[in-house]
């Protein structure tokens, strides 16, 4: 599910979020992800950046949203559950069909997430290549249901 599409107002405020580093855009646009229907779940999980990411843009976005998420539902978030522990290209340097394997095996999970129903927090869905990993990963790691949430979706060119 996701809250709109990657354009606009939307796209300019995700980008001040996540390359401008105005982290208080977080709390707002995790409040436009509170208006989808989503199943209740045990446990928030947000798509991980790998560690050199991280080191790069000092935090990350998805963390971000899930921190606010899991105050509003009073719901765990588990920010080490899922990691990315293989570095990849960017997604957007690569095309639709190298995206999954791209990302073929750079996901890691822990058992911490075994029997849990996740919401899985990501910020814009592209080809979907990013959260099919990751919540194959989880589900393999023991998850009991991964609902994904995203604040937008690229829409394919056309």
């Amino acid at each position: 599910m996701y809250f709109g599409i990657y354009e606009g107002t939307l796209r300019e405020s995700i980008h001040l979020l996540k390359f401008g580093g105005i982290k208080r855009l977080a709390k707002p646009l995790s409040e436009l992800l509170m208006t989808l229907p989503a199943s209740r779940c045990d446990a928030i999980v947000p798509v991980p950046l790998h560690k050199k990411k991280l080191r790069e843009r000092e935090f990350n976005q998805t963390a971000l949203l899930g921190r606010h998420l899991s105050k509003i539902m009073k719901t765990p978030l588990l920010l080490h559950s899922l990691q990315k522990v293989r570095e990849t290209k960017l997604q957007t340097e690569v095309s639709g069909k190298e995206r999954h394997v791209n990302l073929r095996k750079a996901y890691a999970a822990s058992r911490d997430i075994s029997g849990k129903n996740i919401l899985l927090v990501d910020d814009v869905v592209t080809t979907g290549a990013t959260i099919e990993e990751c919540a194959s990963t989880l589900k393999r790691a023991g998850a009991k249901n991964v609902e994904v949430i995203a604040l937008a979706r690229s829409m394919p060119r056309t």
